[in-house]
């Protein structure tokens, strides 16, 4: 099991996701978190093009919502990261597997889909039941 801690807590950070405007500053704010903690800038576009594509499925399927960020540290081998969390209180997802599939799409957004965000990140997590809402987090890890 992987254990995981606050880097440092005042580097947390809650942006609302309401309208395509929060998804361009959303992204802006995670650049900043990304190079604060020096990912390479391939490691950094990966994780801001998932965090967006994450961003505008909050918005278009989970009716608006919220991205929590923050810096972690893996305390068993000591490497810093950045985790965002998607929350949203849409309809869920009812099929994850369909959704995470390739080639699956609904005709929005960047076409990166579910597991397009998901191999762009080091580690992915869902929790979503229809009719209670979505939370997607993924974080990406700093390489050594």
């Amino acid at each position: 099991m992987t254990s995981f801690s606050n880097h440092d807590s005042s580097a947390d950070e809650v942006v609302p996701i309401h309208s395509g405007e929060d998804v361009v500053r959303l992204r802006q704010v995670l650049r900043q978190h990304v190079q604060a903690i020096r990912l390479t800038l391939v490691e950094q576009t990966k994780f801001v093009t998932a965090a967006s594509e994450l961003a505008r499925n909050t918005l278009d399927y989970g009716g608006g919502g919220e991205a929590r960020i923050a810096v972690v540290r893996n305390d068993a081998n000591a490497r810093q990261g950045i985790r965002i969390s998607f929350i949203d209180q849409g309809p869920g997802i009812g099929d994850i597997e369909l959704a995470l599939s390739d080639g699956f799409t609904s005709g929005n957004g960047m076409g990166l889909g579910l597991g397009g965000a998901k191999r762009l990140s080091d580690e992915f997590h869902i929790d979503t039941a229809v009719g209670r809402g979505t939370t997607i987090t993924i974080t990406k890890w700093k390489a050594f």
